[in-house]
């Protein structure tokens, strides 16, 4: 059960192995920088590292006792990533495929909601603009 905050690009292969012994169901989420319309260059992230660590292990814990995963994995990445790099990945590992879907999609909504990592936009043509919260992501996070 471990919780990565890194700038350099991670390789799922590498993090899985061993990953949930005992499990019964694995399930992964890797995260890419998108370009909705072809107007974007990069993603800056920034983050606070003691809070950040300290968030992501509050909620893999969470999510641990709450689904009973055996295991979890949050790796996010910060600093300039172009279009196409990944961003972030979850896994999770539980003796049933419900409890570590469950739990891979509770730990994505309270990454794209509340972790503490802020978010800005690079365009092609080198305008900057900080991301927002969004209500959709909200929603998403209210189910919980």
């Amino acid at each position: 059960m471990s919780a990565r905050v890194q700038s350099e690009p991670f390789d799922a292969e590498e993090i899985l192995r061993g990953f949930g012994p005992g499990a019964g169901a694995l399930v992964t989420f890797t995260g890419i920088v998108r370009d909705d319309g072809g107007k974007l260059d990069a993603l800056e992230i920034e983050h606070y590292p003691a809070m950040t660590q300290s968030a992501l292990m509050a909620y893999g814990q969470q999510a641990a006792e709450r689904f009973e995963l055996l295991d979890w994995c949050i790796v996010h990445r910060y600093g300039r990533l172009k279009v196409g790099e990944q961003i972030m990945m979850v896994a999770t590992a539980a003796r049933h495929r419900k409890a570590a879907f469950q739990g891979a999609e509770y730990l994505m909504d309270w990454l794209k909601s509340r972790a503490p990592f802020w978010k800005r936009e690079i365009g092609t043509d080198g305008s900057a603009r900080w991301v927002e919260a969004k209500s959709s992501d909200e929603d998403s996070l209210s189910r919980w």
